[in-house]
């Protein structure tokens, strides 16, 4: 048996039974030598490293490779790293998937991951990491721009949308970093320690919800879990992930530091040690001496052929002229107008009709699209805010100031009809710890990524925005960062402030036509505003005097409400330049969920959409996002909204008997935002 006829066999009669069968018979036509060879990368530094020296080229400029077979026309995983696009060539760069969180939206992330698919194809890759659902813990995570937010239950159903899409077009689905991966700078020794029912409930779900849309691989994490290395942890890749969630695909290592020892790792689950072979070396040793067999072997690869077989028949091959096509950048345009989020108006925007603006800030017309590390893309081009505003309101009617004192340029940016100050922070202050050696955020100090100091927006930049406050009428504020800022100190002077993120390629123009009233706001919150930076859970940085840190079952919006504290935005708040009027809440108790309906009327002059955002609570718990629905509305009319909540979704875990359970009495909740809610009665 080849692959081919592997492949025919399968689809013949698709099921997991036949699906098993013919990977355990394909891998036994396989030599010993050809086996191991499946377990690694290979050649990364020849295809990625030489020519990063020689070419300037970039980390993964190609796809990585591992595993392969000629001979038996096994084809090699071609891994593409991501998320927010595909990181190989120039390639469309969509908004950071907190972003795209922001928008709400899982049919949106679903077009996203269809575009992505296709230029992963358009490129030679057949395998994207870009799914990473690491829960936001504490918004100091530098890399908190790459996952969708603070809930389980949200990036449960972003990231299950994402793997659906990657792999309907024959590309495998890897859901990243499992698990409990949310601290950066120490990310190598960090030591998570979290109780059963946690697991189940907060840190585990949304992988789950992944491999229940049929993810066939799944990344490990750099970080230890409960003293081991989750690359090497029995409990996550065997006892969790293929046991009790039957996960029928492979697991790969997070990149060059995810494996410690060959035998552990592979005795615990790790199937392949990426992106090239290091560790995996000794495994023909590890066979001579008895730590593994190659029964240990063999699980491995059939573990690799099983997702193969399944996904690659589903292959399109997809021309180049896909990669950053109209379609393309226009569905990142709209992503980044879906995720932006409006958290202040008092009635400065929209600036409709013929209007003067001025742009200051380090932001205003500088490419600022996220991290430089392993999410990083090379778009062809990127829209800054200054070129989205000349396209708008015309060169002649944009003001430029870029940096932070805007002295030189005062009288003429009074002649504007409003101020537009950019601020936040860039790849220097958050994203993946590249070689971060300083002690703050500081934007003169020569950072590259890392976890963030403070939860502030750098003091020039709050200066910045205390003389233009004063200076000028009409001031706006754009955040442009990954997670939360706490913006107490200055939020009140500002007539307008939005979080628009790292807004992709097209950022600019998004910015401009939600700001001149072309569009409309309709972004929420993926998590928690606070008032204050101790009212995130616990964090630890390389000068604490430990590595263990336990996360509890509390953090963001559960956490404010189990302590009775008011957020300064909670988690789903958006405005909108209409507003949005519920009536009419019904809930109907059926069989496998509860149905819910309302009327919604749009009671503005501006079509808009609003997000509906359905809360449980028991008797012994908080209350917690379990269904939401974005719904367009016209102005002055209404529209009847249905959604519905799975039962299997109210469950809650019992460590003693390892099963789930539901509980006596819910009460519902629904409403905008997690705070402004209407309780539901069945």
């Amino acid at each position: 048996m080849n692959f081919n006829e592997a492949v025919k066999r399968y689809y013949s009669s698709p099921s997991d039974e036949t699906l098993r069968k013919v990977a355990n018979e394909l891998c036994a036509e396989m030599k010993l030598g050809e086996k191991l060879h499946m377990l690694s990368g290979q050649r990364f530094f020849l295809r990625n490293g030489f020519d990063l020296i020689t070419k300037g080229q970039k980390y993964n400029c190609r796809p990585c490779l591992s595993g392969g077979v000629k001979r038996l026309g096994i084809p090699a995983v071609a891994f593409s790293d991501g998320p927010r696009g595909v990181v190989m060539g120039n390639s469309t760069c969509f908004p950071v998937s907190m972003a795209r969180g922001a928008s709400f939206d899982e049919e949106l992330e679903y077009e996203i991951g269809s575009a992505i698919a296709d230029e992963v194809v358009a490129q030679g890759g057949n395998y994207f990491a870009g799914i990473c659902i690491n829960l936001l813990r504490n918004p100091r995570w530098g890399r908190a721009q790459e996952t969708y937010g603070e809930d389980t239950f949200l990036l449960g159903k972003m990231g299950a949308a994402l793997t659906r899409a990657v792999q309907d077009k024959g590309v495998i689905a890897c859901p990243k970093h499992f698990a409990v991966n949310s601290i950066e700078n120490i990310r190598f020794d960090v030591n998570v320690l979290a109780d059963e029912k946690t697991m189940h409930e907060v840190y585990l779900p949304h992988f789950k919800a992944c491999v229940d849309a049929g993810a066939m691989s799944i990344m490990g994490a750099y970080n230890l879990f409960r003293g081991e290395h989750c690359c090497e942890s029995k409990y996550l890749l065997k006892d969790v992930l293929r046991e009790q969630w039957g996960f029928e695909g492979f697991t790969i290592s997070d990149f060059l530091m995810g494996v410690r020892n060959s035998s552990r790792a592979l005795k615990a689950g790790l199937d392949i040690e990426m992106p090239q072979i290091m560790h995996y070396a000794a495994l023909p040793l590890d066979l001579k001496l008895g730590k593994i067999s190659e029964n240990d072997v063999n699980a491995s690869v059939e573990s690799i052929l099983r997702g193969l077989i399944k996904i690659t028949p589903r292959i399109k091959h997809t021309p180049k002229s896909v990669i950053a096509c109209k379609k393309h950048t226009e569905l990142a345009k709209r992503a980044a107008l879906e995720g932006s989020v409006l958290l202040k108006n008092d009635g400065v925007l929209p600036l409709t009709g013929e209007k003067r603006v001025a742009l200051i800030g380090r932001y205003a017309d500088k490419i600022n699209v996220g991290d430089h590390g392993s999410s990083s893309v090379f778009a062809p081009y990127t829209v800054t805010p200054y070129e989205g505003f000349c396209n708008v309101f015309g060169k002649e009617n944009t003001v430029l100031c870029e940096g932070t004192d805007f002295t030189e340029k005062e009288n003429e940016i009074k002649k504007c009809d409003a101020v537009v100050l950019c601020v936040g922070s860039d790849y220097k202050q958050e994203g993946e710890n590249l070689a971060n050696f300083s002690k703050s955020d500081d934007v003169t100090e020569k950072a590259l990524g890392g976890d963030r100091y403070s939860l502030r927006i750098p003091k020039e930049e709050v200066e910045l925005i205390h003389k233009a406050c004063a200076a000028f009428d009409k001031v706006i504020v754009n955040i442009i960062g990954g997670s939360a800022y706490v913006i107490e100190e200055w939020k009140d002077e500002a007539n307008a402030i939005l979080h628009s993120f790292y807004s992709g390629m097209e950022g600019g123009n998004a910015l401009a036509e939600l700001l001149s009233g072309r569009a409309n706001f309709c972004g929420h919150m993926p998590f928690t505003v606070a008032k204050d930076e101790k009212d995130y859970p616990d964090f630890l940085f390389p000068s604490s005097k430990t590595r263990d840190i336990t996360y509890g079952y509390y953090h963001g919006y559960t956490l404010l409400e189990n302590e009775n504290k008011k957020a300064a935005y909670p988690f789903g708040f958006g405005l909108s330049y209409t507003e949005f009027e519920f009536k009419n809440i019904k809930a109907k108790d059926g069989k496998e969920e509860i149905e819910f309906s309302l009327k919604i009327t749009n009671k503005g002059e501006y079509d808009g959409k609003s997000v509906v955002q359905v809360y449980a609570a028991s008797d012994n718990t908080v209350k917690l996002l379990k269904g939401f629905k974005k719904v367009f509305v016209k102005a002055g009319e209404s529209v009847n909204v249905k959604l519905a909540v799975k039962k299997d979704d109210l469950k809650f875990y019992s460590p003693e008997s390892g099963s789930w359970y539901l509980e006596d009495n819910y009460t519902f909740f629904v409403g905008q935002d997690c705070e402004n809610t209407e309780e539901v009665k069945l």
